[in-house]
């Protein structure tokens, strides 16, 4: 019988092809992943804050995907010494560079889900005022890097 502690399993690294869309996606890819991020710009969130804001995701997967984010350095998470215990999920600086790509990704859904007669507010989203701040910024960025 083996007492030993388990080894924490390093994630695989993205080198089947190369490329560096393969490297983000194996970062934040999934359909879970890029919502949690997403949420997470506005900043702080508890796990059950999480859990509300993606009701479609059991907590189990959850956590399974807030594991990987931490173990990749996309965010950190705060465990506060309270009864009950207090945990706190935050994006790191290496996560909040993926902000641009976030919203790229918001705004295309939008278009894609507007072409498709999708209604765009249909409440699964649930966009912030800061996130909704952020989209905006990034489309006059566009329009005055066209002009």
């Amino acid at each position: 019988m083996d007492d030993s502690a388990p080894t924490k399993r390093g994630r695989r690294l993205a080198n089947r092809t190369g490329c560096a869309v393969e490297a983000t996606i194996s970062v934040m890819g999934g359909v879970w992943k890029p919502v949690i991020l997403f949420h997470l710009l506005d900043g702080k969130l508890r796990f059950n804050a999480i859990c509300r804001l993606t009701p479609a995701a059991t907590p189990r997967m959850i956590t399974l995907q807030l594991r990987e984010l931490e173990s990749d350095g996309i965010i950190s998470r705060t465990i506060y010494p309270e009864v009950p215990p207090k945990v706190e999920y935050e994006l790191t600086e290496l996560g909040r560079s993926l902000e641009p790509v976030l919203v790229s990704m918001c705004r295309w859904g939008e278009r894609l889900q507007a072409l498709s007669g999708v209604s765009v507010d249909n409440g699964r989203c649930r966009s912030t005022f800061r996130q909704l701040e952020l989209i905006a910024s990034s489309s006059s960025k566009r329009a005055s890097e066209s002009s």
